[in-house]
């Protein structure tokens, strides 16, 4: 005996869904008009059916699946040059957008994307047999990072990360030269991810001690190219 398990997931709209998966390499494999939008797209092992609800505000989506990979390196790069075949970028904030790869605290190497019908899909390969979370560091900087990371690559806040960043880098205590690093490179990314929206949080000063991330590090958060910028201080630096 075997089983299989499908997710079904809403949308407003069936046919901008099904754009967005043909790009990422998926199959139409079914789809209805009448009596009720619905359509199946399937690529390899994958498969996923949506339905179709004119009153669903993709915007406020809760929903939500987990595909297992054993090549989540793969699948992320070719997902990312469809995308920029099919929009001539690589959308990173509103709908549709893909998040970056990343080794989370929870045993898995993942990525997160979401399509134009506001459903998260999260992709990602196991590397520890313990997907527990591992428990946050003491030390208050690295805590921070560690809680924003979550934030921004798990729950999908970048807004909640970029609080947690600038409430940290208000403390009068000084983070290392890698760990301030490392916080405006992770405040950078998420300012990207808010874009302009009115909620962005603009970085906070340093306190009377400190520096205010993006002077005196050639980082600034938000503009293009911050985030790169920092990594490759980080770098130089031997961080």
């Amino acid at each position: 005996m075997s089983e299989k398990t499908i997710p079904i997931l809403p949308c407003q709209f069936i046919q901008p869904v099904l754009d967005f998966y043909t790009a990422l390499g998926f199959e139409v494999t079914f789809q209805q008009k009448s009596p009720n939008p619905f359509a199946v797209v399937e690529r390899g092992g994958i498969e996923l059916q949506f339905f179709g609800m004119k009153k669903y505000e993709p915007t406020e989506s809760f929903s939500t699946c987990y595909v297992l990979t054993d090549d989540v390196d793969t699948l992320y790069e070719e997902f990312r040059a469809g995308l920029k075949a099919a929009y001539g970028r690589i959308p990173t904030r509103g709908l549709p957008r893909i998040g970056p790869l990343k080794d989370m605290s929870y045993g898995v190497r993942q990525f997160l994307m979401s399509d134009p019908g506001g459903n998260c899909i999260r992709i990602g390969k196991k590397t520890s047999q313990d997907q527990h979370h591992r428990p946050a560091p003491k030390e208050t900087f690295a805590r921070a990072l560690h809680n924003a990371a979550l934030f921004a690559d798990s729950h999908e806040d970048p807004l909640g990360a970029a609080k947690i960043i600038d409430r940290v880098l208000r403390l009068e205590d000084e983070p290392t030269r890698v760990q301030l690093l490392r916080l405006l490179v992770l405040r950078a990314d998420v300012a990207g991810r808010l874009g302009d929206d009115e909620r962005a949080v603009a970085p906070a000063g340093r306190g009377r001690r400190g520096p205010t991330p993006g002077r005196g590090t050639g980082v600034r958060p938000g503009r293009p190219g911050a985030a790169r910028g920092a990594a490759r201080l980080v770098f130089l630096t031997g961080g």
